[in-house]
């Protein structure tokens, strides 16, 4: 009984240690990616206000975990995650020579960005959707992997080299918000809008509602 305690212990004590580890360089890397975010927001203000003043980029802190960027009419949501996760065996990432040689490596802190419309939460429309642009993921060596939307077109090569720096980071931001500007608002059919009840008029829940054309999702991992 003694040794599978002890063994139940070093378990938890290693497994604990990696987690807390990349929790810490994954929230260094969120915290990285809001500065670079404030600076590519700053530096876009001031050059298209000499263009147009009418065009507003803002920056916008929400919590530790959370930041959002508007233009134009969109609004992208960078999250990270407080919880650190695996994949299944069969996942692509996990089947990488890279990942396999180190148990640690198979955990990941993990950062989405969600692309939603601007009136979706200056209006509150709660059944509004948002699409996921992306979602990278952090190990313990502060490598990096991103899955996602086909239009960021990242030159990413294998996640043994991809390491987290500041470049990096800004080219993430950047081409997130190149694939949110691409992705068109789309009208919908007049016969989706030729009727509706009296319950939607007055709570207001917009008699036309455009949706976003959406994402072409690549389920494989730029590994």
């Amino acid at each position: 009984m003694k040794d599978r305690l002890d063994d139940i212990i070093q378990g938890l004590q290693q497994k604990s240690a990696t987690k807390q580890a990349i929790y810490r360089n994954a929230y260094q890397t969120f915290t990285r990616m809001k500065e670079i975010s404030q600076e590519i927001v700053e530096e876009l203000t001031n050059r298209i206000t000499t263009h147009n003043s009418d065009v507003v980029i803002e920056y916008k802190a929400i919590t530790d975990l959370e930041f959002q960027i508007k233009f134009s009419g969109d609004l992208l949501v960078f999250v990270m995650h407080s919880n650190i996760v695996t994949f299944p065996d069969d996942y692509e990432i996990m089947r990488n020579d890279y990942v396999e040689e180190d148990f640690r490596r198979r955990f990941f802190g993990h950062i989405m960005a969600y692309n939603f419309m601007a009136d979706t939460v200056k209006y509150n429309r709660l059944d509004d959707p948002g699409y996921l642009v992306g979602r990278m993921l952090i190990n313990i060596d502060n490598h990096f992997a991103i899955e996602g939307v086909k239009q960021m077109d990242l030159p990413y090569d294998r996640i043994a080299r991809n390491v987290i720096n500041d470049d990096m980071l800004r080219l993430i931001v950047e081409s997130a918000m190149v694939a949110a500007v691409n992705n068109d608002l789309m009208g919908q059919d007049v016969s989706d809008i030729e009727r509706i009840t009296y319950k939607q008029k007055l709570e207001n829940s917009q008699l036309s509602r455009p949706r976003k054309l959406g994402f072409m999702i690549n389920h494989e991992l730029t590994h």
